[in-house]
């Protein structure tokens, strides 16, 4: 299947914590909407370049901390219906009118540029060829209510029918009925350990493709954490934390924790957290909980997603530091 169309600029500045990486793994981990694989290509095509247009790049040459990488990145066609794909993810709940699974960690929820295949979303069309026959919907998007990162994993739910999908998206959109909650590792301590952040996220100013806090404009964003455990996985400081989302900000928690608490999630490589710690696979961030009322009942449902076993190995390697915690903010 052909998707490129036209291209689009992008720049991008290498983080200090990846300085050394290969060029390809460093774009993948940077601008996540493209695979590894794709960088490789647009590189090895003479896409990307650092600002020197002479000198051609290889997808194996190491990077430079704050390096600025100049890509032109296809435009893909969005639109098109998702590929049907067999279904093949732990289900937490089910019935007539909404699906609640585990989704693992490393896969993207619904098809974008450079993720066609292999997503939550044509899973469910295996499955459920029914939802393309949703009346007004997005076609990409079949289903889907709400997101998580492609490297978090946890409780996510989907509409079986249109009138659950309203329902879930009015519900998701007022905020004041859903209540999550995040088990995440951070990298750091925060100086204080429990409490509210109450900021406004929207776009960075300079990078498109991360969130930013902002004194003006965005969306309000509000947060409420509490640290279970602080040590040291060898001699690097981290903290075990919850945290309860009150409002669904792209990159809220990953925002929160790197900005206001300067302790950003650990393994996360675009907010700072990618500091280089053997055994870290991904960013330590899992949607453990999730209640909400039923779409069509009213009643308030409770959802858990066990911890997962990469999550649980590297928990396990926290030495104990303090057991301090704070008491009482996730609801």
């Amino acid at each position: 299947m052909t998707e490129q169309r036209n291209t689009k600029h992008v720049e991008v500045a290498v983080p200090p914590e990846l300085g050394g990486e290969r060029l390809d793994a460093t774009l993948a981990k940077l601008r996540g909407e493209l695979s590894r694989s794709h960088w490789r290509k647009l590189i090895e095509s003479g896409s990307v370049s650092n600002g020197e247009h002479t000198v051609l790049l290889v997808p194996r040459r190491p990077v430079l901390a704050g390096e600025l990488l100049i890509a032109e990145v296809p435009d893909f066609e969005a639109a098109a219906t998702p590929a049907a794909e067999p279904f093949d993810f732990p289900i937490l709940y089910e019935d007539g009118a909404i699906l609640v699974i585990d989704k693992p960690a490393g896969v993207v929820v619904h098809p974008a540029p450079g993720n066609r295949e292999g997503t939550i979303v044509n899973a469910l069309l295996g499955r459920y060829p029914q939802l393309l026959e949703f009346d007004q919907i997005d076609r990409c998007r079949p289903g889907i209510v709400h997101r998580l990162d492609k490297d978090t994993s946890g409780c996510l739910i989907v509409a079986k029918t249109p009138e659950a999908q309203k329902a879930l998206t009015d519900c998701f959109a007022a905020h004041d009925k859903v209540c999550k909650t995040y088990r995440a590792i951070l990298l750091g301590v925060p100086e204080r350990r429990s409490g509210e952040i109450c900021t406004r996220i929207g776009r960075h100013p300079v990078d498109r493709q991360k969130m930013a806090v902002l004194p003006e404009g965005g969306k309000e964003a509000v947060s409420r954490y509490r640290i279970t455990r602080t040590g040291k996985i060898g001699n690097v400081p981290v903290s075990l934390a919850e945290v309860g989302i009150l409002t669904g900000r792209t990159h809220q928690i990953r925002v929160h924790m790197a900005t206001v608490l300067r302790c950003p999630v650990l393994g996360d490589c675009v907010y700072g957290g990618g500091r280089r710690i053997p055994g870290i696979p991904r960013q330590m961030l899992h949607a453990w909980k999730l209640a909400l009322p039923h779409p069509l009942t009213g009643e308030i449902m409770h959802f858990t997603a066990p911890v997962p076993d990469d999550f649980r190995e590297v928990e396990a390697q926290i030495g104990e530091d303090s057991p301090r915690t704070g008491k009482g903010l996730i609801r």
